[in-house]
């Protein structure tokens, strides 16, 4: 059972799905009145919509997804419990902590650096199930890559739940690619322009 609703607060628009649960009006306002808490991290950000997915197991664990795409980041978290309402809170204190983290180091980059930092547009994803021969493409994302330098894709990397990340190097202004490794380490791939 697919059930959805939408929502709207000052800055966030709320797209909340649930699958085997039934979205109710309080399941609803319990989300968006949790994460409206972290529009306080934001000034002169266009509308977003926080896409809100609730699911519940046959064992009855809640799984919270939460997916903001803003302009110069993309906040995403999940959190599993065996209450709901729990897993929201859970899901939302992660984004609370990536913001700050983020806001954290990108500030005092900034201050290095003596520039300000600028919004970059957000991930455009668009799936296909199109079979081109044998290899099967079953979804396309197009990315604007960001000029940066390596540690800053590692926290971009990480605050998307990722194993790899794609950059413009800030100091070589070519394409790079930050990747998590078996040890857990961190590893960096450059490329010859």
């Amino acid at each position: 059972m697919m059930n959805q609703t939408k929502g709207e607060s000052t800055m966030f628009k709320y797209n909340v799905r649930g699958e085997n649960i039934e979205v109710t009006p309080a399941i609803r306002e319990y989300a968006e009145k949790k994460l409206a808490k972290l529009e306080r991290y934001f000034s002169n950000v266009p509308e977003a919509t926080a896409h809100v997915n609730l699911k519940v197991y046959s064992d009855k664990t809640a799984k919270v997804e939460v997916t903001i795409p803003l302009p110069f980041l993309v906040l995403r978290a999940e959190e599993t419990s065996f209450d709901l309402y729990g897993s929201i809170d859970l899901v939302v204190d992660k984004l609370e902590r990536q913001v700050r983290k983020y806001k954290t180091k990108i500030n005092r980059k900034s201050r290095e650096r003596g520039f300000a930092f600028e919004a970059q547009p957000p991930v455009i994803e668009d799936d296909l199930d199109e079979n081109n021969g044998q290899l099967e493409i079953v979804r396309t994302k197009r990315i604007s890559l960001k000029p940066m330098d390596s540690e800053e894709a590692v926290l971009q990397m990480n605050m998307l739940g990722h194993n790899f990340f794609i950059f413009e190097d800030s100091e070589t202004n070519g394409s790079s690619i930050v990747y998590r490794r078996k040890d857990g380490k961190f590893g960096l791939i450059e490329t010859d322009n």
